[in-house]
């Protein structure tokens, strides 16, 4: 019944994140530090409540470790939100952030000396190819819709090339501060509660480098047209609404994974997050209508196969913790 309750979970609040998100993104590109900010403050107050004990729980992980996990995390969550601002449509963001696998196998392989099977390789191929050809056709879309002058147009294409760059290096970082976690839960055991907490916690004195771009966008959610929330019948400002969905609806996406991860193998944890994934994605074209051509669809396939072969699911599909797979060396 759990397993089931969080898959419904997993669904429900990640992909209805997603939604609230484009809309933020669409109706003010440059929102994303103000939701960044949102979405930590949340967690963090949630978590100095029920996990920190109002401050009485000491840490089972050095606080110093933890600035670390954080700097990585913080980093990456903004990098990630602005990227939004720079050309990025919606698809491509979502396409991009699912090769993570091709970052964690580099670092990997350079880090920890890692070594993978043939199999493991052809499915990063298959990653590989799948964002270059969305990559590729992304960038032909940019510069033929600004086509209303050459500087115009060129303009538009190196903002698009920054926002490729900024999401490659979000993708690198977050492998990095994966590598990092892996050798922390060795040498001190899982808390992954205890880390959510701290890695939304202790960013947030961060923000004040940004106060000044996030009260601006505050002034501007406020002057956004009211809306009466439906059932409790508040009146607020829409971009208020929209915010406060997207945090709680992130919320639930997280709890939904980590309830996921207490019940379920890791790699059926892998294969709802990739199908959640690919739902986002279908949404986001059909609702939002987002460009979205043939090639797009034979890249995000590739993406999506790929990822599906790293992780073996064919294989493993329905394992449970209590009956775990036999390890099979990489």
């Amino acid at each position: 019944m759990r397993p089931a309750f969080a898959v419904g979970l997993v669904f429900a609040g990640c992909c209805s994140n997603v939604i609230f998100l484009e809309i933020l993104a669409r109706k003010h590109p440059g929102c994303g530090n103000i939701v960044t900010f949102a979405q930590f403050l949340f967690i963090a107050v949630e978590g100095f409540l029920f996990e920190a004990d109002l401050g009485r729980k000491p840490p089972a992980i050095p606080i110093r470790y933890y600035a670390i996990m954080v700097t990585m995390f913080f980093t990456v969550s903004v990098v990630n939100n602005y990227a939004l601002n720079l050309n990025i449509a919606m698809p491509l963001h979502m396409i991009f952030r699912s090769g993570s696998l091709i970052a964690n196998m580099i670092l990997g392989i350079i880090i920890l000396k890692k070594r993978y099977s043939i199999y493991k390789y052809t499915s990063i191929a298959l990653v590989s190819v799948g964002i270059f050809i969305c990559t590729f056709m992304s960038a032909k879309q940019v510069t033929s819709q600004s086509s209303l002058s050459k500087n115009d147009g060129f303009q538009a294409f190196a903002w698009w090339l920054l926002g490729i760059g900024a999401l490659t290096f979000a993708l690198l970082m977050s492998a990095r501060m994966g590598i990092f976690q892996e050798t922390l839960y060795k040498q001190f055991g899982k808390h992954s509660k205890e880390a959510l907490f701290y890695n939304h916690a202790l960013p947030l004195p961060g923000f004040v480098f940004l106060a000044s771009d996030i009260y601006e966008h505050a002034v501007l959610f406020n002057k956004s047209e009211l809306y009466q929330v439906p059932v409790i019948g508040v009146t607020m400002p829409i971009m208020w609404f929209y915010l406060l969905m997207n945090v709680i609806t992130q919320y639930v996406c997280i709890r939904g994974v980590f309830i996921l991860t207490t019940e379920c193998a890791s790699l059926t944890v892998t294969l709802v997050v990739t199908l959640r994934k690919f739902v986002s994605l279908i949404f986001s074209i059909l609702y939002f209508q987002n460009p979205f051509t043939l090639w797009h669809w034979l890249g995000a396939l590739f993406v999506f196969t790929g990822t599906l072969m790293y992780t073996e699911v064919w294989n493993n599909l329905g394992t449970t913790k209590s009956q775990p797979p036999k390890d099979k060396k990489n």
